[in-house]
């Protein structure tokens, strides 16, 4: 038991900065809504919970399918009890919780704070992020470029399909950082990134950029321009279902009724959606090159299907990106200081006590 609270304590230490600047931005964000008037509701917290349960719950369950289908065992019981129950298993699982506790907490707080976004700032960057893709594609806007290679209604219900697929990355993914096996330099990187990332861009950026998108511009703000895209999405649903339309219908209600509930909120720059693409491909490449592989395509994917299902404007992945590659920078700074610290105090206290008595 001793080794097992050594190893615990001493993840839990090296990941103090992260525990620090989460609840700091949760105190932040909880503050900015009781000055609108807003309180704190722990509502969505309970759903996030049971969702990363539920995740938790399906992911030992297949672990558990696979060891008994490797070992045969004779007792299966037997086998369960000492794999679920042994040191590395409740070792993994105490370090990792508080990293989970994080993610639990930050998602609700982020859609909140998504959803006030009226109360802090006026949606007035449309025309510019309009402007900026036109003059990136000779005049054209980025969905009428790609159009020709995606416009077909099986084509975009697969993007559309995959479009929510990420949010295997925010439950299942959060979930490997969490409790896989990696290095500890990595780990608090990713999740250092993961934290700010929420905070500052899906946040701070987009209260200050504040804009609706493509698919939002006709019915929030009365501009025509998109209305093209969004009669091909609608008339490529009539032969296949295309999964974002009834979730942009939800978030338009969501909208109208002031609903701050986990997944509302109307917001297109920057693009969460390519940014936590891009940060998992980051991060997975460092630790398998398959992965890498795979994560690149699936953020590449992910850029081009934000764009041509009408969310966002292809500026929204690239100011994402170049935000992430900063924050990522900063994290590992951030943590390589906060390791410095922990080799002084440990070397000044090893001192203290080598120190022979008078």
């Amino acid at each position: 038991m001793n080794e097992i609270r050594d190893i615990v304590n001493a993840r839990w230490r090296g990941e103090t900065p992260i525990y620090v600047i989460g609840l700091a931005l949760m105190a932040l964000c909880i503050g900015l809504l009781a000055a609108c008037g807003i309180a704190p509701s722990f509502g969505a917290t309970w759903v996030n919970t049971r969702l990363f349960g539920l995740c938790l719950a399906i992911i030992i369950a297949v672990d558990a399918a696979r060891q008994l289908y490797i070992h045969r065992p004779d007792s299966p019981i037997a086998l369960l009890k000492a794999r679920y129950s042994g040191p590395e298993f409740i070792t993994k699982a105490l370090a990792g919780l508080p990293m989970l506790a994080v993610a639990i907490i930050l998602l609700p707080f982020f859609s909140k704070m998504k959803s006030a976004i009226p109360l802090f700032n006026d949606y007035t960057w449309d025309n510019t992020f309009v402007e900026w893709d036109r003059a990136i594609f000779f005049g054209y806007d980025a969905w009428e470029v790609i159009q020709p290679a995606l416009g077909f209604p099986f084509v975009t219900a697969f993007l559309a399909f995959l479009y929510h697929v990420w949010i295997l990355l925010l439950y299942p993914g959060v979930l490997f950082f969490a409790f896989g096996k990696m290095s500890s330099d990595l780990r608090r990187q990713f999740f250092l990134t993961y934290v700010l990332s929420w905070s500052v861009i899906g946040g701070a950026m987009a209260t200050w950029l504040a804009s609706v998108g493509p698919v939002f511009v006709g019915p929030l703000l009365g501009d025509t321009r998109f209305d093209e895209q969004m009669a091909y999405l609608r008339a490529a649903n009539e032969q296949i279902p295309i999964l974002v339309l009834p979730v942009q219908e939800m978030l338009l209600e969501r909208y109208a009724t002031a609903d701050n509930g986990l997944g509302s909120g109307i917001t297109a720059m920057p693009s969460m959606h390519v940014a936590i693409a891009f940060l998992f491909w980051i991060a997975m490449r460092q630790i398998s090159q398959r992965l890498g592989m795979f994560f690149a395509a699936f953020f590449v994917i992910t850029w081009i299907s934000s764009v041509h299902l009408a969310y966002h404007y292809a500026v929204d992945g690239l100011v994402s990106v170049i935000a992430v590659l900063g924050i990522w920078w900063g994290s590992q700074r951030i943590i390589a200081a906060w390791d410095r610290f922990l080799e002084a105090r440990g070397q000044a206290a090893l001192r203290t006590n080598t120190v022979p008595a008078e």
